[in-house]
């Protein structure tokens, strides 16, 4: 009768396919801000599920809110955020107000939305210039994008850098790691699988040993595979 595949189980749901959600401190955006508010950093948390730290803010109207931790940013430490603010690392400021060339982070598409871009550990965008209402800045992955001039911006780079180049060791490591995210970690290849197991398994060895294309209306037991490929076989040498 042989197993359901992963995605199988993964569609049906539960408890192990679950996204431990609750586990989060909380969502790291930035509130919604009218005028000019000091702000005090009150701790730096770690965020299950985050590689960069996340820093807790209270402004002086008592609203408190989580951001990612900014480079060099401490506990205790006073930020300006909103309208007319300075441009001081830490502070949270339209786009509108910085020079090009300045290091930005947690930046913002449309004022409000709470911060989309450059929010990883380590990462920065860079103004390269500003048009007609909008705020031109170059995203850590090289590419521009516009962003309106009131978005909400936080100066500097986010901690945490290098986080990544750091080496597991072991597998006891990766195991933590994707427990605190929705994904299912050790993921075993359909080939190296008993034929009864999965559609790919079985064989003399770790080979499809067949076509691995399946249709678009294929059931869900043997849609595996290249689905609904667009060409089959050896590309013509021209």
């Amino acid at each position: 009768m042989g197993k359901k595949l992963l995605q199988q189980r993964a569609g049906r749901g539960n408890i192990n396919f679950r996204n431990p959600g609750w586990l989060r401190i909380g969502a790291a955006r930035y509130p919604a801000v009218k005028g000019h508010h000091i702000g005090k950093v009150l701790e730096i948390h770690h965020n299950p599920g985050m590689l960069e730290p996340v820093a807790e803010i209270k402004m002086d109207d008592g609203t408190r809110f989580y951001v990612p931790a900014i480079q060099g940013l401490i506990v205790g430490q006073k930020i300006e955020i909103g309208d007319g603010a300075s441009p001081s690392i830490g502070n949270i400021i339209p786009a509108k107000d910085l020079p090009e060339g300045a290091n930005v982070c947690n930046v913002e598409l449309h004022r409000g939305d709470g911060g989309r871009y450059a929010r990883m550990a380590g990462s920065y965008a860079i103004i390269v210039g500003k048009s007609e209402g909008k705020v031109i800045l170059r995203l850590p992955s090289g590419k521009i994008k516009e962003v309106d001039e009131n978005s909400l911006v936080t100066v500097g780079m986010v901690a945490g850098g290098g986080v990544s180049e750091k080496p597991l060791l072991k597998a006891g490591n990766n195991y933590w790691k994707y427990k605190v995210k929705a994904t299912k970690w050790p993921n075993v290849r359909g080939v190296a699988m008993n034929v009864v197991s999965h559609p790919h398994g079985g064989g003399l060895h770790q080979s499809v040993s067949r076509s691995s294309t399946v249709a678009r209306n294929t059931p869900p037991g043997r849609k595996v595979g290249h689905i609904a490929a667009r060409r089959t076989g050896r590309r013509e040498r021209k």
